[in-house]
């Protein structure tokens, strides 16, 4: 008796000491991220690519700061798995070689420089935003949309951030979706084109259409002219959010990907209709999403990129595979079932074939 309850306080003890470590870790979240946003805004990443190793006074010489914040920054980066040590120095570890090196096929530093620059600000006020229902990164009363041309920061940004979002989570996408036998794809909202591009890659036979709004199929062209794909991905301007518009008909495979959780309910209904009307008889639909489980009681990254929602957008929210499952039923789509993979935005796709009924 005298020896086991020592045992049994200690082990209480360390389960009640665990619990405050791990909201520490969640209330300190924001470090992580402000020091991985540093370092890409100081060009680490960069200056360690390919394999180059430099100690702390090196790092420091070449970056321009101070030898303590240098320590501090080599150090924490070290710890969050994106530096490792070699000989008496630092270089990039295979995670920010491969994600945050300007150049890189799938440089993810576009998207982490526009969550510091434009989503980090807003999220200071998401008691405002859940409190008033009000997107705090764009003013309704003053714009349209959040994507307006004349949102310098967006146009700066934005397109940037998601073509860097989309180009690893579309190689995901593609591992885990057999396209071949489908002969044109049009993807709808598809921003720079990644998916498209990617998909088209590793398709020889598929053609692809990305349906943007004006301003954006500018800069979609680009990328595709960058991956030499011309002859098998265009730009198609328009707007599908428009009271009446029809999409581009002709293709046998849609995919709406990363675009749903930008709208509420009946925004996702109608445009699902829309995509019902125009995609040919027996068609395959791709909802590609950040999805929550049926009770809504997670994953993380999908509840917390619906909170991000409430920050960015007017009606945005994250939805279930079962909401899309009723949905595409309910326009028309019939034998829907979900792949799941890994991907930074998005855990699966929904997969759904246009049936008999309009």
């Amino acid at each position: 008796m005298t020896t086991s309850t020592p045992r049994r306080r200690e082990t209480n003890d360390q389960a009640r000491h665990a619990a405050s470590e791990e909201l520490m870790l969640i209330t300190a979240g924001f470090w992580s991220f402000k020091t991985l946003a540093a370092a890409v805004d100081l060009g680490l990443f960069a200056l360690l690519r390919d394999g180059r190793c430099l100690n702390r006074a090196e790092v420091a010489a070449e970056l321009g700061i101070p030898d303590r914040p240098a320590d501090m920054l080599l150090a924490a980066c070290a710890s969050l798995g994106l530096l490792r040590r070699e000989r008496d120095g630092y270089t990039n570890d295979d995670l920010a070689e491969d994600l945050l090196v300007p150049g890189r096929r799938r440089y993810f530093g576009d998207f982490v420089l526009y969550a510091d620059r434009r989503e980090y600000p807003a999220w200071l006020s998401l008691g405002e935003a859940l409190r008033t229902d009000r997107p705090q990164t764009w003013n309704p009363d003053e714009q349209e949309t959040g994507y307006a041309v004349e949102d310098e920061v967006m146009t700066a940004l934005f397109w940037n951030a998601m073509h860097s979002l989309s180009s690893s989570t579309a190689e995901a996408l593609a591992d885990a979706v057999d396209l071949g036998g489908h002969r044109r794809l049009l993807d709808v909202g598809g921003g720079s084109g990644a998916y498209s591009l990617e998909l088209c890659r590793r398709n020889p036979e598929l053609m692809a259409t990305v349906y943007e709004l004006p301003h954006v199929c500018e800069q979609t062209a680009g990328r595709i002219a960058e991956a030499s794909l011309e002859h098998r991905v265009d730009a198609v301007a328009g707007d599908f959010r428009a009271p009446g518009a029809a999409l581009p008909a002709g293709h046998d495979v849609m995919l709406l990907s990363m675009v749903l959780h930008c709208f509420d309910e009946a925004a996702c209904r109608d445009l699902l209709r829309k995509c019902r009307q125009a995609i040919e008889p027996g068609g395959t639909i791709l909802i590609s999403e950040l999805l929550l489980d049926e009770d809504r009681g997670g994953p993380p990254l999908a509840a917390l990129m619906g909170m991000n929602m409430v920050v960015e957008s007017q009606g945005g929210r994250n939805h279930s595979e079962l909401d899309y499952r009723t949905w595409l039923w309910d326009a028309g789509f019939e034998d829907a079932e979900v792949v799941r993979f890994r991907g930074a935005g998005a855990n699966g796709v929904v997969v759904a074939r246009a049936g008999a009924r309009p």
